[in-house]
């Protein structure tokens, strides 16, 4: 019972990366409606700049804000610089185009920082928390995607912008009608993307330490979060990915077949079990079109 409980909630720190990994995923598709494959490799640079800002001395909690800050305007300039000129492109040519951020970020990570592996400082500590369950840095990873899950329901819910940037991603041409300035709201979801993958960043590099690939496998894992979830529901997302986690875990532990090595497995297995018997997700709406 004891080493159910303790997957269960390791697999639960997990999920929670996972889960800033799926919401950054979501909100780029609810922006321009495909999934953004270098959201890891963004994520992963904005954790270099935050390792680099307290290496040069900033105290944690400012280059974390800072790195935050400097990622979400990097969100908006890609879509300004990069997409806004493709927005009536095939979907091919947006695929290409991630294609190719992912190996600029991934190479630009390297050159600037080297392909060596670098420690990251928690803010937390890992001293043990609930016995042995569980430590200080794993139980910090889920009260911080949980505030920030709570923070973006009421962004999303409470305030005019939030509500302007829903019913862009709904319906763009209905709110154009009613003076929402869409491009920057599809702008906005670029850079709150940027900097919700910043932080999942930041969150998972003390674990498995800062290197420019750091983010290859988390990314997979993000998008089964995101397709379990529903790629049209923040809440789901974050749901999708502490399921992912958990459901990663139990079957590494209980199911002698899976081990270590298949864990990834599990997540693609999820992506396809779920778009087969319900392509929504768990949470998601399914969109129907007038014809």
């Amino acid at each position: 019972m004891e080493l159910l409980l303790q997957q269960i909630l390791s697999g639960l720190a997990t999920g929670a990366i996972y889960a800033c990994m799926a919401l950054a995923v979501v909100m780029i598709y609810q922006s321009i409606g495909h999934l953004n494959f270098a959201q890891g490799e963004m994520a992963t640079f904005s954790t270099f700049v935050a390792w680099q800002l307290i290496t040069w001395g900033f105290p944690y909690w400012a280059a974390f804000a800072l790195t935050v800050a400097l990622s979400f305007a990097g969100g908006v300039l890609i879509e300004r610089v990069v997409f806004r000129p493709l927005k009536d492109a095939p979907a091919l040519s947006h695929i290409v185009v991630f294609i190719g951020l992912l190996a600029i970020f991934n190479n630009a990570s390297g050159f600037v920082w080297d392909f060596t592996i670098k420690t990251f400082p928690s803010p937390f500590g890992q001293g043990p928390m609930f016995g042995a369950f569980l430590n200080m840095h794993q139980a910090g990873m889920i009260a911080c995607t949980l505030g920030m899950l709570v923070l973006l329901y009421l962004f999303f819910s409470r305030t005019r912008l939030g509500l302007s940037l829903r019913a862009a991603a709904a319906n763009p041409e209905s709110a154009r009608l009613v003076g929402v300035r869409v491009g920057w709201m599809i702008a906005l979801g670029w850079g709150l993307a940027s900097a919700i993958g910043a932080v999942a960043g930041m969150l998972i590099a003390p674990g498995v330490f800062l290197e420019p690939n750091m983010m290859l496998g988390v990314l997979l894992y993000g998008f089964a979060g995101a397709v379990v979830g529903g790629l049209t529901s923040p809440i789901g997302a974050v749901a999708g990915g502490l399921i992912v986690g958990v459901m990663e875990n139990l079957a590494g532990t209980y199911v002698p077949v899976v081990g270590s090595e298949l864990k990834l497995t599990i997540a693609l297995s999820l992506i396809i079990l779920i778009l087969i018997f319900k392509p929504s997700g768990l949470f998601g709406k399914t969109l129907a079109k007038r014809v």
